[in-house]
């Protein structure tokens, strides 16, 4: 029935489905959107350009759809300091899916979900806006950078050599004859 959520994320399952949040049996799954940057493409925790953005919340569990839920969007990563930005409700989504949109600036901001279950449950995501993530920089340059220093070494330990001076000093001698 959820398959296409996964799939979208790389038919990543869904239990390692970074969206996913999980609180005892009961799942979610937020999805962000913006079309004026890219009309396929969706987000989780990460959103490229600061603007227009779609907040899809998916009640996964059956269970979700019988209760209240409220979502509120707050700019910061605290909500007792953040200004809340978005602010729905609690009510009963029969559908499953909770959707708002808001205009995101650049920075870090908080969703907070709560259902008014028994006991109530809380879930939270952090999002980047429009922020560079120096981690997967580092991921992605760190194989460059290690094989460019494997490469110098080569070549330094190769110019030192002595098998490759009396090579190049016979090449220089066979040029003079």
């Amino acid at each position: 029935l959820y398959t296409s959520t996964a799939g979208a994320h790389g038919k990543v399952a869904m239990e390692e489905d970074s969206c996913m949040r999980r609180i005892g049996e009961n799942m979610i799954h937020l999805s962000t959107y913006q079309p004026q940057v890219d009309e396929e493409g969706h987000y989780c925790t990460d959103i490229p350009k600061a603007g227009n953005t779609i907040l899809v919340l998916d009640l996964v569990d059956p269970a979700l759809r019988d209760m209240p839920i409220g979502m509120k969007v707050i700019k910061g990563s605290n909500a007792s300091e953040g200004e809340t930005v978005a602010n729905i409700r609690p009510a009963l989504y029969q559908d499953g899916v909770i959707s708002t949109q808001s205009i995101l600036d650049q920075g870090k901001y908080l969703i907070q979900i709560t259902a008014e279950g028994v006991p109530p449950l809380n879930y939270e995501y952090h999002l980047r806006v429009e922020m560079i993530n120096y981690a997967n920089v580092f991921r992605a340059t760190i194989g460059p950078a290690i094989g460019l220093l494997l490469m110098t070494i080569l070549g330094y330990k190769l110019v030192k050599s002595k098998r490759f001076r009396g090579w190049i000093v016979s090449r220089r001698s066979k040029k003079t004859e």
